[in-house]
C-alpha cells in the first residue's frame, strides 16, 4: 500500500455531505451516459460515494463491482448496504487497482475516482483494466486538478496533472474520449482501447 493511499482513519471524511456538492456523483453519471444493465467497476471505492449511486443508476439488471484495498473500507461499505432502501446490485471485492480479482472481458467501464496519484504503476494498472474490460468498455479516471492545491484533497507533490494523465493513456495505447473539468476541484479522462473495440 502506497504512503498516499487514504487512510481509513479518515473514513469519515468520504462521507461528509459537502463533498456531495463538489464531487457530485449525477453528474459522473450523467458524463459517463451510465445505463440500466451495465456492469460497472469501482476501482478505490472506498465507502461507497460513487458505488451506491452508480449502482441505482444501472439498476436493476446491472452491476457495480466496488474494489478496494483496504477491507475496512469495504466492511464499512458492507454495513450501508445492510440498511433498508440499500441497492442490491453491489458486489464487493478486496483487491487493488493492477489485481481486481474481477473476472477478464467483464465490464462495460472502470472508474477510479481519487486514487490515479496513489498508484505506483499505472502501466500495470491498464493492463488490468484492458483485461477487465468488454468490448467497446471504457476507463474513466476522476482525480484532483493539480492547479488548484489545497484542501479538500492530498499535497500538490501527490497530484497528477490532467494533461500527464491524458498523456499516460496515449502512450498506452488508448485513444482519449473526453478529458475536462469535473465538480469543483477535479477532471474527468475517459478513454477507450484499440484492443478492446466492438
Amino acid at each position: 500500500m502506497s504512503t498516499r493511499t487514504f487512510k481509513v482513519s479518515d473514513a469519515h471524511r468520504l462521507d461528509d455531505p459537502e463533498r456531495l456538492k463538489w464531487l457530485p456523483p449525477d453528474e459522473a453519471i450523467q458524463m459517463l451516459s451510465l445505463e440500466p444493465g451495465m456492469t460497472v467497476a469501482d476501482i478505490g471505492a472506498g465507502t461507497g460515494h460513487f458505488s451506491l449511486p452508480f449502482a441505482r443508476a444501472i439498476a436493476p439488471e446491472g452491476r457495480v463491482l466496488a474494489v478496494d484495498l483496504q477491507p475496512e473500507m469495504l466492511a464499512i461499505l458492507r454495513g450501508k448496504l445492510q440498511s433498508p432502501g440499500m441497492p442490491g446490485n453491489i458486489q464487493l471485492l478486496k483487491g487493488t487497482a493492477t489485481q481486481t480479482g474481477i473476472a477478464a472481458r467483464r465490464c462495460d467501464l472502470v472508474f477510479l475516482a481519487n486514487i490515479w496519484h496513489e498508484l505506483d504503476n499505472h502501466a500495470a494498472v491498464l493492463c488490468e483494466m484492458v483485461r477487465v474490460l468488454k468490448p467497446g468498455g471504457r476507463i474513466a479516471i476522476l482525480d484532483w486538478r493539480h492547479d488548484l492545491a489545497g484542501p479538500p484533497g492530498p499535497p500538490a507533490d501527490h497530484r497528477v496533472a490532467q494533461h500527464t494523465t491524458t498523456s499516460v493513456l496515449v502512450h498506452a495505447g488508448w485513444q482519449i474520449r473526453h478529458s475536462g473539468a469535473f465538480g469543483q476541484y477535479s477532471y474527468l479522462v475517459v478513454g477507450t482501447h484499440p484492443s478492446i473495440a466492438t
